[in-house]
């Protein structure tokens, strides 16, 4: 009896070893991560099989001798492997230490049992890590452990030769190996407990990325490249990041933090690994890359924004330390992006709203603007001796102008509709100057629904801001362009051209609220997809133009 006990004192003694080491592997950062995860790239699948293996491995060498047979807790090992981490881990770990037993004693009299029981612990713990609930795992374990055990020494009886010799082994390992199975329990709890953490992380983290939503949710009523710049610096603050970046599908909207002088809002996006996420859709994680602009950086972490279920932006952070982006800091980033993407939307919303009713205000005015009606009605009058017929069309004209603008809404309309009242728009303004404004209409048949009064204003600027500043007569090309998934709706004049601090002005939210013409076009367009008027500068002229994409039947 003492000799029982003891041994069973020297196999704990063992598998406590195991426990130990495994305890010290779990302190180790990138190694708790994996721990963490749900699922397991191969690379880590592999990681975790060689561990395990050497402690199969292990337990077989330092087993204890008795009469040709090993105690030892190679079993508990294989067990605990692919209970935690699935068939691949357990299967693998069976085969390898199986093997290794029955090749360091080749015909010895246990080496064929524990070959087949090794093996045989490999599958039934991968089934038991993929089929028992995972609060049961420790206990169903250690069943199965005294299970494959108790196989062993059954396969010891029947195989010895001689007889006895079977029967005196199982009578003196027998019992301690099949007890000293409860230390699979002990094994799958402590991991089981290191994956636990990940619970109390993501409420840690779920906390950082709300109380960081509540700083900034004042920022979002109206998303600006001031706005964006204070978003990202609480960003940067809250989770020490070195820099922060935000951007849409093709531009730097806000970049804070090291490297800052190097980009500037509008640049165009550079990076394939951001160009990549975009396409994608998933999050990229480089924990030891060199940014080409910034090769200091060492980390980049970049999580893509979505709003109803597409790509618009991505968000990125940045730190000059290699392998900083921790699970924790993924979790929370995670969490913030689809706040950010929320509110981001619901900013948009609103922006498309207030944009609408500033276009409605400005068609309101036009349409009772009495500069504008005196224009109107002066040319009709200077037509009505000499051409009647012509002063007919232009009450037409007119009264189309006026009506589309009086049951203007927000809701999208027919091209066509639009091109109508540019049309009624255009003959008016050839009626009030005569020669000196020509305009062309180049047209592809196609059927797409706008937002409405989105290409008057356009025509008007050409007219007003091109033509009309050039004493020399001048052409506009009013153009609609088939173009597969897009229609491309262009305005373009052979006027004075634009001026570059306008451009500039447009393209950085700096345009005076005053100046809704161009400038609401722009925010509308970008606001509803993304992308707003694109501008040319010719010689002579300007040619401003947007796409809008053709709806999926």
């Amino acid at each position: 009896m003492n000799a029982l006990l003891e041994m069973l004192m020297q196999l704990f003694e063992r598998a406590a070893l195991l426990l130990i080491c495994l305890f010290f592997i779990t302190r180790i950062p990138r190694f708790k991560e994996t721990l963490q995860k749900n699922s397991h790239s191969p690379a880590e699948l592999t990681l975790l099989t060689l561990i395990f293996c050497m402690f199969a491995l292990f337990g077989t060498y330092t087993g204890i001798e008795v009469e040709g047979s090993l105690v030892n807790v190679r079993i508990i090992a294989i067990m605990a492997g692919g209970i935690l981490f699935g068939p691949w881990v357990g299967i693998i770990t069976g085969i390898v230490s199986g093997i290794h037993r029955y090749l360091i004693d080749i015909g010895g009299v246990t080496s064929i049992p524990c070959l087949i029981t090794s093996i045989l612990a490999g599958v039934v713990s991968g089934y038991i890590g993929r089929r028992v609930n995972r609060s049961k795992r420790w206990l169903v374990g250690i069943a199965a452990g005294m299970v494959c055990e108790a196989l062993t020494m059954l396969l010891i009886l029947v195989m010895a030769q001689p007889h006895g010799l079977g029967v005196d082994i199982v009578s003196k390992i027998g019992l301690p190996m099949i007890i000293g199975e409860v230390s699979i329990g002990l094994i799958v709890l402590l991991i089981q407990s290191v994956e636990g953490e990940k619970e109390n992380i993501a409420a840690r983290q779920a906390k950082l990325a709300l109380d960081i939503a509540n700083k900034t949710l004042p920022y979002f009523r109206s998303i600006n490249a001031e706005s964006l710049h204070t978003i990202c610096s609480i960003i940067k603050e809250d989770i020490k990041a070195d820099a922060v970046a935000i951007t849409d599908t093709r531009d730097v909207l806000a970049y804070v933090g090291f490297g800052e002088e190097r980009y500037h809002i509008g640049d165009e996006i550079i990076s394939d690994v951001t160009k990549s996420t975009i396409r994608s859709g998933k999050i990229t994680i480089r924990n030891h890359i060199a940014d080409d602009k910034t090769p200091q950086i060492q980390s980049l972490l970049i999580i893509p924004l979505e709003e109803r279920g597409e790509v618009t932006g991505t968000l990125k952070i940045y730190y000059r330390k290699a392998y900083k982006i921790t699970y924790p800091l993924q979790t929370m980033a995670i969490g913030l992006s689809q706040i950010i993407s929320t509110l981001m939307e619901v900013s948009r919303v609103e922006q498309i709203k207030e944009a609408a009713n500033k276009a409605e205000l400005k068609a309101l005015q036009t349409k009772i603007n009495p500069h504008f009606l005196f224009n109107a009605l002066n040319a009709i009058a200077s037509t009505t001796r000499t051409k009647p017929d012509k002063a007919r069309e232009l009450i037409i004209n007119l009264s189309g102008y006026l009506r589309y603008n009086l049951e203007l809404n927000d809701d999208l309309i027919e091209i066509h509709k639009e091109l109508q009242q540019v049309s009624d728009y255009v003959e008016i303004e050839k009626a009030r100057f005569g020669n000196r404004l020509q305009v062309k209409y180049v047209m592809d048949e196609v059927s797409v629904r706008i937002p409405s009064l989105i290409i008057q204003p356009l025509v008007e600027n050409a007219i007003n801001h091109g033509i009309l500043k050039k004493k020399a007569p001048g052409t506009v090309t009013i153009s609609v362009k088939d173009r597969g998934e897009k229609v491309r709706i262009s305005v373009a004049d052979t006027g004075v051209g634009i001026r570059d601090d306008v451009v500039d002005n447009l393209y950085h939210d700096q345009v005076p609220a005053k100046q809704i013409g161009l400038y609401n076009v722009h925010r509308r367009l970008k606001l509803m997809y993304g992308e707003g008027v694109i501008i040319l500068k010719h010689d002579p002229g300007t040619e401003v133009y947007f796409d809008i994409p053709k709806e999926k039947s």
